[in-house]
């Protein structure tokens, strides 16, 4: 898949969620959990034990799944889970390097951010998505609408807090997408392997999703 191609899907579902299990069959589980309630991508971060593996497994085994990797602090890393099949990296903070190696190798990139200054310095360095993050402990829907203002061309995912009640608000605020962890992926779920729950819970982010984008589009439809 094409990094356009991951832009264009991610830009679509609106969601990515972010995987922080505890081994990698708790990591898979999830990944193939939230893909079948309709959202078939994910955040692998790099603290999950066996990371690398479980990136590996999705890009071999689920070929619906766009895997990502998250957590990516520093180029070394970059380059390992590159080589897994991660097809996009997300950091919590702005990294040059990581950008850079990300565009050389056409790999989807989203550094986070939190100051218009981050902003700045992570969309000029070819950021393809700018993550607001922690977003929740900052202003939540706010702060994305008060950067949204100076900067209307960049595509913002807010994380950091989202859950059930503010998750359309962020999309009515100006957000791109939505990085969700646990309010998605509740670790009660992956205890019970109860994959119905964590199926529902993807279709009603993805309908709030869809929802707050109709009553953003003028003619009432997303």
């Amino acid at each position: 898949m094409t990094k356009e191609q991951v832009r264009a899907r991610i830009e679509e579902i609106g969601i990515i969620p972010a995987v922080r299990l505890h081994s990698p069959e708790d990591a898979i589980f999830a990944a193939e959990a939230v893909a079948s309630g309709g959202i078939p991508i994910v955040e692998v971060t790099i603290t999950v034990p066996g990371a690398l593996d479980v990136i590996r497994h999705l890009s071999e085994h689920r070929l619906d799944v766009i895997q990502g990797a998250g957590t990516v602090l520093d180029l070394s890393w970059a380059r390992k889970c590159v080589d897994a099949g991660a097809l996009f990296l997300t950091s919590p903070g702005f990294d040059v390097k990581i950008v850079e190696f990300a565009a050389n190798e056409k790999i989807l990139v989203i550094p986070g951010a939190l100051t218009p200054t981050d902003v700045i310095a992570a969309a000029k360095a070819g950021a393809d998505f700018v993550k607001i993050f922690p977003c929740g402990q900052v202003g939540g829907p706010g702060y994305i609408k008060a950067l949204k203002s100076p900067f209307p061309e960049v595509p913002l995912i807010a994380a950091g807090g989202v859950n059930q009640q503010n998750a359309s608000d962020y999309i009515l605020a100006g957000a791109a997408a939505l990085g969700i962890g646990r309010d998605l992926i509740h670790e009660d779920a992956i205890k019970r392997r109860d994959h119905g729950w964590i199926r529902e819970l993807a279709r009603r982010y993805r309908n709030m999703v869809m929802q707050a984008r109709a009553q953003l589009s003028p003619h009432g439809v997303s």
